[in-house]
C-alpha cells in the first residue's frame, strides 16, 4: 500500500535516551515529505484524468471513423 501524505505527518519517532534526534527537526523533515507526496499524488491524479480524457476522444474518433468507413462501402 502506497505511503501517504497524512501517514507521514503523523509519523512519531520514539525517543532513546540522551541520543535522541532533534524533534523539530524531524517534523520539519516529515512536513517536507508529506507535502512533496501530497504534489506526487496531485500530479499521478491529473495524469490519469488526463489519460481517460484522451481515452475518450480516441473512442469518439474510431466510433466516427468506423461510421465513415462503414458508409464509404455503401
Amino acid at each position: 500500500m502506497p505511503l501517504r501524505p497524512w501517514q507521514v505527518r503523523e509519523r512519531r519517532f520514539t525517543r532513546r535516551g540522551g541520543r535522541g534526534v532533534d524533534a523539530a527537526e524531524v517534523a520539519a523533515f516529515l512536513d517536507r515529505v508529506a507535502d512533496e507526496l501530497a504534489e506526487a499524488y496531485a500530479a499521478l491524479d491529473s495524469s490519469r484524468r488526463e489519460i481517460e480524457r484522451i481515452r475518450e476522444v480516441l473512442r469518439a474518433w474510431q466510433a466516427q471513423r468506423a461510421r465513415a468507413d462503414r458508409a464509404a462501402r455503401r
